[in-house]
């Protein structure tokens, strides 16, 4: 094996070692207020307009997403939707559990799935933020919900998906701006 080989692999692992760290992303790049809009297409093949907004906050164990969808119906009445989750680090690196309700002895712990209550977990993975939620449906079916949250120039892009039994019910693809 000629002696620069060596030489070369180590450049190599170093510069594109180097790429790969440069482009990784921790939760605090995502930390801010971001908000838009997005036509959603329903079942009934009409059209809903919606108002979105998340904020993302770091917290004391880890970091919270909070995020609303505001509606306007055609009599004029508005459905506003408000969601939060605390998320806290996992034995997995770049994987979060979701901290929803305490225990007895006041430690966060995940809700009950079998009990209805969605089970929610995070994922950072470069420049995407990636939220789960599972419900088990009183009937046995699942449905899963996947918010794609990734950094862009002017804030985020937003691909939420939703499947029940594996099979696409629901997309929406936005962008949020940076307030």
């Amino acid at each position: 094996m000629p002696a620069s080989l060596p030489l070369l692999v180590l450049t190599f692992v170093l510069v594109f070692g180097h790429v790969a760290r440069a482009s990784a992303h921790d939760i605090g790049d995502f930390v801010g207020r971001y908000s838009g809009s997005a036509e959603v297409l329903m079942s009934d093949g009409t059209k809903d307009q919606r108002d979105l907004s998340i904020v993302i906050a770091e917290t004391y164990k880890g970091f919270q997403v909070q995020w609303s969808t505001v509606t306007e119906k055609e009599d004029g009445r508005r459905s506003e939707k408000s969601y939060a989750v605390e998320f806290i680090p996992s034995d997995r690196s770049g994987i979060y559990a979701a901290a929803m309700q305490r225990n007895v002895f006041g430690h966060e712990v995940q809700k009950d799935p079998m009990k209805g209550q969605p089970y929610v977990w995070a994922r950072l993975t470069g420049d995407t933020l990636t939220v789960f939620s599972m419900f088990i449906h009183h009937n046995g079916d699942y449905e899963m919900q996947q918010y794609d949250r990734r950094l862009t120039e002017n804030g985020l892009s937003l691909v939420f998906n939703t499947h029940r039994n594996g099979q696409p019910i629901r997309r929406i693809e936005t962008e949020l701006l940076r307030q």
